[in-house]
């Protein structure tokens, strides 16, 4: 993970994941909050995948943005399409989460597809103009210790 926008989409993944988290117990609670969700099981089973879909968006696989991508989708894809079906009867605010629920994946999915390239061929700035570089490669002649002790 050395990009700035990969570090940027785990954070906003952080977040909404607490987020959720906080309407999930609310809901359970019975606590009015900003948001409910729409299915209490299904979201808690989303918490989950989420959490195992951020471990592999930080180990850079596409498998975690893949996950993420279809867990959401079937989540909060299902409540768009309601809604627009319905002829809008759903709450402002649920809609924007819903949105945010579906482009969040989506942004993360092509930050690794557009990634991928890196991880197969790293390279790095700071150190690759000493290590690759034949110039600065230590010769050894007769006299050099090659720590071969003999006792």
């Amino acid at each position: 993970m050395k990009n700035l926008s990969t570090y940027l989409f785990l954070m906003f993944m952080i977040m909404f994941w607490v987020f959720r988290i906080i309407v999930a117990v609310c809901f359970n609670l019975g606590v009015d909050f900003i948001s409910t969700p729409l299915d209490l099981n299904f979201e808690v089973i989303l918490l989950f995948l989420t959490f195992v879909a951020m471990i592999l968006v930080v180990k850079r696989s596409v498998l975690g943005g893949v996950i993420y991508l279809i867990g959401n989708g079937l989540y909060f894809g299902a409540n768009i399409f309601n809604a627009m079906s319905a002829g809008g009867t759903m709450n402002y605010l649920d809609m924007l989460i819903s949105f945010i629920g579906i482009i969040l994946p989506i942004a993360v999915l092509f930050d690794l597809l557009l990634d991928k390239n890196r991880k197969s061929h790293p390279s790095d700035k700071k150190t690759d103009w000493f290590y690759k570089n034949k110039e600065y490669d230590r010769e050894f002649d007769e006299r050099a210790d090659r720590n071969e002790y003999k006792f």
